[in-house]
């Protein structure tokens, strides 16, 4: 092997041990950021200067916000992005569709043992649960209100985020049977119509919205 070739090889892992390195370094700043400041108040400029890295290099390795936060609580999933997909499908199965891709998600041990520990953050009084709840309400349930539309958006998007909340407690915290162990198809038909509902139901017909979801008669 040449000389040149041999200082190539050593550069290599190096480099690679740099990335690691600060990308290491820009997870910590990041945790400690949303932890002192919140989500909202919270930038990756500023995360940048506490790593001590270019702002550049954050955009790097992560998307945006969401992501760097995500990947700081080491998150099973992103839910900014399932929203994505499931709005991207029928809007008259976006409950079942959110119950359904939820529940699946989920459902592996690292993963529940992730969610555990972030439902245990959030249910808390201190800074982690702040950054949490600022996230949700920023990421998913802003995005779920517009869905829902009208004067009353708020209280829609937040009541079928309770139903949500409620059965990743149940099922992964709690752990209460027969939910611990349902079918995610089986939990998606029995919630799905719920969260369906208090994202479009009209209180006064008993009907889901026109064009919103379709219309149906609800039982």
């Amino acid at each position: 092997m040449s000389e040149v070739a041999e200082r190539r090889g050593r550069g290599r892992p190096r480099k690679q041990r740099d990335g690691a390195s600060a990308k290491s370094a820009i997870l910590k700043a990041a945790t400690e950021e949303f932890a002192e400041r919140g989500y909202d108040a919270a930038s990756l400029r500023a995360i940048a200067r506490r790593a001590g890295v270019d702002s550049a290099l954050v955009h790097h390795y992560f998307d945006d916000k969401a992501d760097l936060f995500t990947a700081s609580l080491d998150a099973p999933l992103r839910p900014d992005r399932i929203l994505g997909v499931i709005l991207a499908g029928p809007r008259d199965e976006v409950g079942a569709s959110i119950v359904r891709l939820l529940v699946r998600q989920l459902d592996d041990a690292r993963s529940q043992a992730r969610i555990v520990a972030i439902l245990r953050t959030a249910l808390g009084s201190g800074p982690g649960s702040r950054m949490l709840k600022e996230f949700l309400t920023r990421e998913v349930f802003v995005r779920l209100a517009a869905l829902a539309g009208g004067d009353d958006a708020d209280l829609r998007a937040n009541l079928a985020a309770s139903q949500l909340v409620g059965l990743m407690l149940t099922r992964f915290v709690l752990k209460l049977e027969p939910v611990a162990h349902a079918d995610a198809d089986e939990l998606a038909r029995r919630i799905g119509p719920v969260i369906q509902w208090h994202l479009f139901g009209d209180v006064q017909g008993g009907t889901v919205r026109p064009g919103s979801a379709g219309t149906q008669q609800l039982p």
